[in-house]
């Protein structure tokens, strides 16, 4: 049992020379994306302050949404174009997220006020803390349903 132990402890000891990150570092990892997400989302959707918003972005900007082309200038006119067809969108984050560099947004928007609107995960992946990746999935969300538990 006394070889067992010592070989435990040493790749512990091999582990942390090799650079690994206390678990309370990945947390408060998680924890700084996830804020930066919410500010960054906020900023772009219900601010409509797109210049703030891409102060998030890291260097390049890789958008898997077919509406839009990569970089800033591709999410900014993508942006515009929002703000010019829905001036009363809102969204209103129900859910977040966080894996490692992945924060995922479970999101009710609404183009117009009176519109049910949609419910959208957003999934995002972060480099050294900047947003570099973004995926979308949106679902409108129906008139009935066959159940009372609702989208969100």
């Amino acid at each position: 049992m006394m070889t067992d132990r010592r070989a435990f402890g040493i790749s512990l000891a091999t582990t942390a020379a090799a650079g690994a990150t206390p678990a309370h570092a990945a947390d408060d990892d998680r924890e700084a994306n996830k804020r930066k997400v919410l500010v960054f989302y906020d900023a772009a959707l219900n601010q409509k302050n797109i210049d703030e918003a891409v102060t998030y972005f890291g260097p390049h900007f890789i958008n898997h949404n077919p509406r839009s082309k990569d970089g800033i200038e591709g999410f900014r006119s993508l942006m515009d174009g929002m703000k010019m067809q829905f001036p009363g969108l809102r969204s209103d984050v129900k859910r977040v997220f966080a894996d490692g560099d992945f924060v995922v947004l479970h999101v009710h928007v609404k183009p117009q006020p009176e519109e049910a609107g949609l419910a959208i995960m957003e999934i995002f992946r972060l480099e050294h803390g900047k947003i570099v990746e973004h995926w979308d999935v949106r679902q409108p969300i129906p008139e009935t349903a066959a159940n009372t538990n609702g989208m969100f």
